[in-house]
């Protein structure tokens, strides 16, 4: 059953939390693929995870790269899945895929002091509901620590 976890953005930047998110799914040995929903986008994160950390590595991709489908994290545009990857994140209001059971986990990242993207989330929790994928929220504390939230 497809799991989907819902990261509810108060006071901070996706910049700094995707990096994060990103690493644990790496070290558990899962591919990811991020969707976004434009090619400036993509490149600005991807460019981002060569330098947010001095003593951390992230092999990343984007869908362009003749090697993708060997990479263990890929950002498309598309919502398409070039690496297998078992963990697709939703970023900027990217819609579900049409196979979103095909992904042990859908991972969604949205801002929430963005009316849109607050009412993007809600729409894709009550989508996800119906369809019987289990769902967890998430939101950070006052120390940026995830809590899970009911």
């Amino acid at each position: 059953m497809t799991e989907v976890l819902f990261y509810h953005l108060q006071n901070m930047s996706l910049e700094n939390v995707l990096p994060t998110l990103l690493e644990k799914t790496f070290e558990r040995g899962w591919r990811a693929v991020v969707h976004t929903t434009s090619e400036d986008r993509a490149d600005v994160l991807d460019a981002h995870l060569w330098t947010y950390s001095d003593d951390s590595f992230l092999p990343h991709a984007t869908w362009r790269v003749e090697d993708a489908s060997e990479q263990p994290i890929v950002f498309t545009i598309d919502g398409h899945n070039p690496n297998r990857a078992t963990v697709m994140f939703l970023i900027d209001n990217a819609p579900l895929p049409d196979d979103s059971e095909c992904y042990e986990r859908l991972v969604l990242v949205f801002n929430g002091d963005d009316d849109v993207a607050l009412e993007t989330a809600r729409a894709v929790w009550t989508d996800c509901k119906s369809r019987g994928f289990e769902l967890t929220y998430w939101q950070a504390d006052e120390r940026g620590r995830w809590q899970r939230r009911q």
